[in-house]
């Protein structure tokens, strides 16, 4: 609970286990100033992992459900249909590729009245090596373009974010793969929420190799599917109704 907010956490993970224990721990760990826990609940999807991921999850004390269809928004909509219900969604790598006390800094800039808040690598400090070149440069790509299509300053795609659960319900995110958090990000802005973006420093994983900036596949396979998915909200026409009937609700 953060400042009246109940908040659930979302890690999608696939072979983590030198990893997910520590930030299930820390996600756990985490206490306003009154020494009361910050995250209800918290749900690991194990996206197919071939090692113990799911078993350290579990045992650090998060829910763990299993989804062996791949793809990054595939383990977020499993992960969050096992969601208790909450105020607040928190999504999070599990690979400790981020400083998991400045969530409160995600959750604080929810609790001031934003419908989404995007921890954003640009804006914070990044440790060489955290990113690769084709990771910064895709997300500057991606937000060079957002700008253009729809007049709004992004700079960072970042996995690690907070959203309010009835925004999110609203926006109907699909996207099973790479697309997920442009989608997320995008719909927002064509629904005129509130969104802003609160700095996060970006850590080098301490074990294993990035899903996304660590092999060819993953940097292809990411671009294609932020750029796809760009494409396709272009095209997209949103109902003014929802739109006003959102204003309505704030």
């Amino acid at each position: 609970m953060y400042k009246g907010l109940s908040v659930g956490a979302v890690i999608p993970a696939c072979n983590e286990e030198d990893n997910i224990g520590v930030v299930v721990g820390a996600l756990l760990d985490l206490r306003t100033g009154v020494e009361r826990r910050v995250i209800d609940d918290v749900v690991v999807c194990d996206n197919g992992s071939t090692d113990d991921t799911a078993a350290r999850a579990q045992a650090a004390g998060a829910r763990v459900v299993v989804e062996e269809t791949r793809g990054y928004g595939m383990a977020c909509l499993t992960a969050i249909a096992a969601l208790h219900p909450v105020d607040v969604i928190l999504f999070v790598d599990g690979d400790q590729s981020f400083e998991i006390r400045q969530a409160f800094d995600l959750l604080e800039a929810i609790a001031d009245g934003a419908d989404l808040s995007i921890g954003s690598r640009a804006l914070g400090r990044m440790e060489p090596g955290a990113l690769s070149m084709p990771q910064i440069a895709g997300n500057r790509v991606a937000g060079l373009l957002i700008r253009l299509l729809w007049g709004q300053v992004v700079t960072d795609l970042g996995p690690f974010r907070a959203i309010r659960a009835d925004a999110l319900k609203r926006l109907d995110v699909r996207d099973t793969a790479y697309g997920w958090t442009v989608e997320m990000q995008v719909k927002a802005i064509q629904w005129n929420m509130r969104v802003v973006e609160t700095p996060v420093n970006s850590l080098r994983r301490r074990f294993g190799t990035s899903k996304v900036g660590g092999t060819l596949k993953g940097v292809v396979g990411a671009s294609i599917g932020i750029l796809g998915m760009i494409a396709r909200l272009r095209c997209r026409r949103v109902d003014p109704r929802k739109i006003r009937e959102n204003k309505e609700e704030e």
